[in-house]
């Protein structure tokens, strides 16, 4: 059992973790804080954004201080479920060789596993990464390899169309936080990136983050400590079934997006998972503040990261799902009472 005093030392190992990665990462603050609340929520994280916004830099910036082995997989449309597990080859000899592959070859100390354009994988591969990630298990050689401590990373594609096996909205479901990793708009920032050699070779700029700064094989005990130590009051839990409520029946609260029927817009609202991933993350939110209760900011920080890939539209709505999401949720946000 963990100590209230022990989390406390955690906390400070876990803003320590944000002040090594961003020793690496400029014009990211927010992204870097949801994907820190997600390693300690034990929740895996789908990102999105434009070429070269440094989605597999920060990946690799929190391996390296979280400890433990990286693993990156490429997404290719002949990438098949077999090669996640073993890879062959033929040794100098000339002899056939069977290795593990990327997901079993490091065991137990695998703790970070980016899978690089995971739309462009087949639905196989998809779906083998996913039970992966429920059960953190995969079975292979007559044996199961566990790796308790793996928090899986993917992105998608979002320029190229063909050749390409869009997640469904199920799948989707699997990750705790969908994030949107945006081109910095900061003029300063900006200016940094273009013009400071520092930030144009990235394994020099990884070698500034300071290595497995936290004993990362003691997260699962920390994150299931931190789950039973913030507590949420009546009002608070009533506020979250509210917002349950509201991704099933927006219409009920009086939630309108503009051109959208809201009555022929949701197909299904956020599933129990969907709500459990809100909870745990907020905790982690609450936890980084230094308090053992939620507020209604905590949940509002994670909602949009957390409730937009789990609200299913109709198929006519759901070609527009990246203008629609995000509205919804804020119009969800903005709509229902917040207790005082």
């Amino acid at each position: 059992m963990i100590s209230a005093e022990q989390l406390h030392d955690w906390r400070s190992r876990a803003l320590l973790l944000e002040e090594e990665v961003g020793k690496a990462i400029v014009g990211q603050q927010a992204t870097v804080r949801l994907i820190n609340v997600a390693l300690f929520a034990r929740g895996h994280v789908l990102l999105e954004g434009d070429v070269g916004v440094g989605k597999t830099t920060i990946l690799r910036a929190f391996a390296r201080a979280v400890g433990g082995e990286f693993e990156r997989v490429e997404g290719t449309v002949d990438l098949m479920p077999g090669d996640l597990v073993y890879h062959t080859y033929v040794d100098a000899e000339g002899k056939p060789r069977i290795e593990p592959g990327p997901l079993l070859r490091n065991g137990e100390r695998l703790t970070t596993f980016f899978f690089n354009e995971i739309n462009r994988a087949r639905p196989q591969v998809q779906s083998l990464l996913l039970r992966a990630m429920a059960e953190r298990t995969v079975c292979a050689f007559n044996r199961e390899y566990r790796f308790p401590s793996m928090s899986v990373f993917a992105d998608r594609n979002r320029v190229e169309k063909e050749e390409t096996f869009e997640l469904a909205s199920a799948a989707r479901d699997r990750f705790m936080l969908e994030l949107r990793m945006p081109t910095p708009s900061d003029v300063a920032v900006r200016r940094a990136l273009v013009f400071n050699p520092d930030y144009h070779d990235v394994d020099e700029l990884l070698e500034r983050v300071s290595p497995e700064v936290l004993p990362w094989r003691e997260l699962n005990d920390v994150g299931a400590a931190i789950q039973r130590s913030v507590t949420a009051s009546e009002a608070l839990e009533r506020y979250v079934l509210d917002l349950w409520d509201a991704t099933q029946t927006p219409e009920k609260f009086g939630v309108r997006v503009e051109g959208v029927d809201m009555s022929k817009l949701i197909l299904a609202g956020a599933s129990p998972r969907g709500i459990m991933s809100l909870t745990r993350a907020a905790r982690v939110v609450a936890w980084f503040a230094g308090r053992d209760y939620l507020t209604p900011d905590d949940i509002r920080a994670v909602a949009p990261a957390v409730l937009g890939h789990r609200v299913f539209f109709t198929p006519v709505y759901e070609l527009r799902r990246a203008q629609i999401a995000d509205a919804l949720i804020a119009q969800i946000l903005d709509k229902v009472a917040t207790p005082r």
